[in-house]
């Protein structure tokens, strides 16, 4: 609910493509008490004939006479810094040369945002700067499970915000294990539909058939094995709103019935001839290329434009600097309830914050467990904590891949087929355990497909 006026900080607002004032003005205005002016003069006097100190302001340094130059904006920031220095001045100029920007934030800017930008980012850039001025509590709301402060963060809580009450289909990209689902469930959560099922299927889960009936239902008969009817998830959504994960993995015959229901909410249950209508919201996600995937020929692109109506994208954790501290603090809470914690030394500290952490959130998550299950009530050292970091990946990986092959080869019981299949077994148990069991993420980490996985799970005396 937009604020009254007298709660509203203000923002002044100086650009002189009214356009470009105009559309800010109306994004911003629920949130923002606006003052504007278009040039250095009326900046002048509105800044002189202000009695309260505007809590922000927003500056183009190309302003006329000389639009190509940043001379009039740079003056503009020199003059609010002066007449009013708690004034957090950002900077919204496409003359974003390193020259430009350091004499803007010299001269008093705290941000400089490149034009063109996109406006829920502008928004996060500026709440950034009304938490550090004190202007606002920088409280998540209804957002659960999206921890840490960084902007990336930020802007995707803000782009939930904004998406979630809208009618239109979501797609939510980002790397694997990066809190897809998440995001999903907080676009839900924010939503009307609240009240209403949240529902997950796994595309990449189900073959032919069953992947259909999962998604529409199926009658009795409808084929072997089908011995009562089942209502799909589209119809248990009802009103509420259903993920379709791992989107890309979706048959081609089913992309276009998935289509028809985008289209005109249409469906039917496996040996049925009577149509339904959908009611819930389709959110989708991804962690693959689906413009590769287009070209390739194993996705619709008519598909593609009814999902990307909205888009999402989940940052990787190795983009969100800062926030890999809080999810450690985070994660610790949530496992204390069955777990004693642990403490990290400094080194196993800066350690942890320099690690790249390739499987994201979900990568991240799961090493607390088996600290927690391994190193109850105890400081962890750096030694210790890259034990548990390393895995294949790190095993055979930068420094170490020639020397430990050499002195397997040089052991006295060397056999090449065995030397294969412990490699092939620990990386199997490597992904399954990343992707906490689910074999279709397993096998694209390891980029086979599902079925041959299977198999050489079976082949495997141990089993996995």
């Amino acid at each position: 609910m937009p604020l009254s006026d007298d709660h509203k900080p203000t923002l002044l607002l100086v650009d002189d493509d009214a356009i470009i004032a105009d559309s800010l003005e109306y994004v911003l205005s629920d949130e923002y008490h606006i003052e504007r002016a278009c040039d250095r003069p009326s900046s002048f006097k509105l800044i002189d004939e202000m009695v309260v100190s505007p809590t922000l302001a927003l500056v183009d340094l190309g302003l006329p006479p000389n639009t190509h130059r940043p001379d009039e904006g740079l003056a503009v920031i020199r003059k609010i810094s002066q007449k009013h220095p708690s004034t957090r001045v950002l900077v919204l100029s496409g003359q974003d040369n390193k020259k430009h920007v350091l004499q803007a934030k010299e001269d008093g800017a705290v941000d400089f945002i490149a034009k063109p930008c996109d406006i829920a980012e502008i928004k996060v850039r500026l709440k950034k700067q009304l938490i550090a001025g004190g202007g606002v509590d920088g409280g998540n709301g209804d957002i659960e499970g999206i921890v840490g402060s960084s902007e990336e963060i930020e802007l995707l809580r803000m782009q939930i915000r904004q998406l979630a009450d809208s009618p239109y289909p979501v797609l939510i990209e980002g790397e694997s294990g990066s809190g897809k689902e998440v995001a999903a469930r907080n676009l839900h959560r924010c939503s009307s539909r609240k009240l209403q099922p949240f529902l997950t299927l796994n595309c990449a889960a189900f073959n032919g058939e069953l992947l259909e009936s999962q998604l529409f239902g199926h009658v009795k008969g409808a084929f072997t094995g089908a011995t009562e009817t089942k209502k799909g998830f589209f119809e248990e959504a009802g009103s509420g709103s259903l993920l379709l994960d791992e989107i890309a993995d979706l048959p081609l015959d089913l992309q276009a019935k998935l289509l028809r229901v985008l289209e005109n909410g249409e469906y039917y249950r496996l040996g049925e001839s009577q149509p339904r209508h959908a009611t819930a919201r389709v959110l989708a996600a991804t962690n693959k290329d689906i413009f590769a995937a287009i070209k390739e020929g194993q996705f619709r692109e008519d598909l593609y434009h009814r999902l990307s109506v909205l888009t999402l994208r989940v940052p990787s954790l190795d983009e969100r600097n800062g926030d890999k501290r809080e999810l450690l603090d985070y994660f610790m809470q949530q496992v204390a309830e069955q777990l004693a914690g642990f403490q990290l030394d400094d080194d196993a500290l800066t350690l942890w914050n320099n690690y790249t952490f390739p499987g994201n959130v979900r990568e991240l998550r799961n090493i607390i467990i088996r600290l927690s299950a391994k190193y109850p009530g105890q400081t962890i050292k750096s030694d210790v904590l890259k034990r548990e970091m390393s895995g294949l990946r790190q095993q055979i990986g930068t420094s170490g891949r020639d020397g430990w092959l050499n002195n397997a080869m040089h052991g006295a019981s060397f056999h090449l087929d065995q030397l294969l299949k412990s490699v092939e077994k620990e990386a199997i148990e490597l992904a399954l355990r990343e992707h906490d069991g689910n074999v279709s993420k397993a096998a694209e980490m390891l980029g086979i497909n599902r079925t041959t996985l299977y198999g050489r799970m079976d082949r495997s005396e141990d089993g996995y």
